[in-house]
């Protein structure tokens, strides 16, 4: 069995390739005009609309289309066919991909797909190293190759989203926690483990409607809206701050801050017109638990995050589990701060993973 490659965001996401299987869309792709249209993709580069198009006719998906089907075999052809252009030699691959992560409910599910992809293929093409050893369990790239991982991530991502700012498909590559801002991505160095519940609601949503709808408000009503955001740069820099004092001291007192820190962004989140009355179910039921819980990606429903005290007690937990459960929502908890993509032996996977993936 091939090596799997994983990216974390949130929860597990994780594709297992094949050198030696066939693939006969791609090798239609290698005999036709499409890969022409390709051959000057490069990671600096976005995918142009018109080698959107050529993709789309040439696999049958009709010009719109945004089921995660269509967009994820439109990130695939694009990437493989880019990769394998720019890397020399087209490798026969079977991509086999497992996920636990849902789709459209902002936990960058679409992010770690693109990861996965990028890492995958560019091994397969030569163009990183296989860094795992034997004897190891797992392995991850050097920061030059997770780079160049992140740039092949990053056009999957335009493929599927458009426009996106580039900090999904960075967090499942490097891993941990990042801070955004204007364009810039920066790793927060220190950071806790910090328990939440993850709750999805499972209100379908789109970023790019969400995304399109917060543009169009801030145009409308700039001097109502740039002070809201104004204030959410601040809560961010401030919760930075709190979370990088805490691994030096613990202190249960920075978690009052942090949940006040939920409340008020989610407030804005919700002037902001991402909200969803899902979401405010969600905070109301949580908030009855003497639980604090904000939105978390695009809004307009998906998933929301709340943050769990180190003295919250497992019945506690499991009471606030029961009603959202009863909402008719899905919970987990989980931890945030995950690797970024890694490369696994089959022996470091758990047998539910492996069976998942040989029946794929």
């Amino acid at each position: 069995m091939a090596p799997a490659v994983s990216a974390c965001c949130n929860r597990r996401f994780c594709c297992k390739y094949c050198s030696q299987c066939n693939n006969s869309l791609v090798f239609k792709c290698l005999n036709s005009p499409l890969l022409a249209s390709i051959a000057d993709c490069d990671e600096s580069k976005p995918p142009s609309l018109e080698q959107l198009d050529a993709l789309r006719e040439f696999a049958g998906i009709a010009a719109g289309a945004s089921a995660p089907e269509s967009l994820a075999t439109l990130a695939f052809l694009y990437m493989c066919l880019a990769i394998s252009a720019k890397y020399g030699d087209v490798p026969s691959v079977d991509i086999l991909v497992w996920s636990e992560l849902p789709t459209g409910a902002g936990l960058g599910s679409s992010a770690a797909y693109a990861v996965c992809l990028a890492a995958a293929l560019l091994m397969v093409c030569g163009a990183i190293s296989c860094p795992l050893q034997e004897g190891e369990s797992t392995a991850r790239w050097t920061e030059e190759e997770l780079t160049l991982i992140n740039s092949w991530a990053f056009r999957g991502e335009q493929v599927i989203h458009g426009n996106p700012s580039g900090v999904d498909n960075a967090v499942g590559t490097w891993g941990g926690a990042l801070r955004y801002q204007a364009g810039k991505i920066t790793p927060l160095k220190r950071v806790p483990t910090l328990r939440i519940l993850l709750t999805n609601t499972k209100v379908p949503r789109s970023t790019k409607v969400l995304v399109a709808g917060v543009k169009e408000k801030i145009l409308k009503f700039p001097a109502i809206m740039n002070p809201v955001l104004d204030s959410i740069d601040a809560i961010s820099q401030e919760c930075q701050s709190v979370l990088e004092a805490m691994p030096a001291n613990p202190s249960p007192e920075h978690y009052p801050v942090l949940e006040e820190f939920f409340d008020i962004n989610q407030h804005h989140l919700n002037v902001l017109g991402v909200g969803h009355p899902s979401l405010d179910r969600l905070c109301q039921v949580t908030a009855s638990h003497s639980l604090h819980s904000k939105l978390t990606g695009a809004g307009g429903g998906g998933c929301g995050i709340t943050l769990l005290p180190p003295d919250t007690s497992p019945p506690a937990v499991e009471a606030a589990k029961q009603d959202l459960c009863a909402c008719g929502f899905e919970c987990w908890e989980t931890k945030i701060g995950a690797p970024g993509v890694t490369l696994h032996s089959c022996s470091s996977l758990s047998a539910r993973v492996l069976h998942a993936l040989a029946q794929s």
